[in-house]
């Protein structure tokens, strides 16, 4: 492989065997493009022989410590002499036994984790469905409030319709009581007005006479003057 800088054979420990390790290192080396192998040992370690670039080494050696299952503790390196024949990266198998108990144990593991995930998924539900009740009981709660709402501005408008037939009704009688006042006033004054047309006519007249007598009597008065 060209490019090649350097070889490492790492040994894995933790709970890193019968829970698909292998495969995952093996899937991890392929993606990055790293060569050699994988293995499981008696002492329920993993033993690791990788070989590339440096830059791609390292990033194989940060992920390797992430499994989706398991438990990485320790990753103890040995810097070894790479290995030029290699092309490929492969998972080394153990006797029928040893990869049946492990691929067991994988499916146990795995199915222990789902089956926690599982419980924590049903506790998140309990807890929504305890949320969700608490809801239904403030929706119960607005419900009933918006009905009292609802039944009180029923009331006020039932009370407001009463009261403005009655505030008509009156405003009804007024305007009629207001119409013939204002007639009687309009007659009355008319009435009036048109006798004291009538006494202005006659004061004029009467003024008219009195005047016209006062002059006979000052012209009569000069004359009898005149005479003497």
């Amino acid at each position: 492989m060209a490019g090649i800088m350097k070889a490492l054979r790492v040994k894995v420990s933790g709970r890193v065997q019968r829970v698909g390790y292998r495969r995952f290192v093996s899937d991890l080396a392929d993606e990055i493009g790293i060569l050699g192998y994988v293995r499981n040992e008696r002492d329920h370690s993993v033993t690791v022989f990788a070989q590339g670039s440096e830059e791609a080494l390292a990033r194989f050696l940060e992920e390797m410590k992430k499994p989706p299952l398991g438990l990485v503790k320790s990753a103890v390196l040995e810097e070894v002499e790479p290995e030029p024949g290699l092309s490929f990266f492969e998972m080394q198998f153990g006797s029928v036994q040893e990869e049946l108990t492990d691929g067991f144990g994988a499916m146990e593991q795995e199915f222990r984790d789902y089956r926690q995930e599982f419980r924590d998924y049903r506790k998140e539900f309990g807890d929504h469905r305890q949320e969700f009740k608490e809801y239904r009981e403030e929706f119960r709660d607005y419900r009933q409030e918006f009905r009292e709402f609802a039944s009180r501005t029923d009331g006020n408008f039932l009370e407001m319709s009463e009261k403005y037939g009655a505030i008509s009704e009156k405003l009804t009688q007024m305007m009629e009581a207001f119409r013939v006042e204002s007639a009687e006033t309009r007659k009355m004054l008319t009435e009036a007005i048109e006798s004291l047309k009538r006494d202005s006519a006659y004061t004029r007249e009467e003024l008219k006479r009195s005047v016209d007598s006062l002059v006979t009597a000052v012209q009569q008065l000069v004359q009898a003057t005149s005479k003497k």
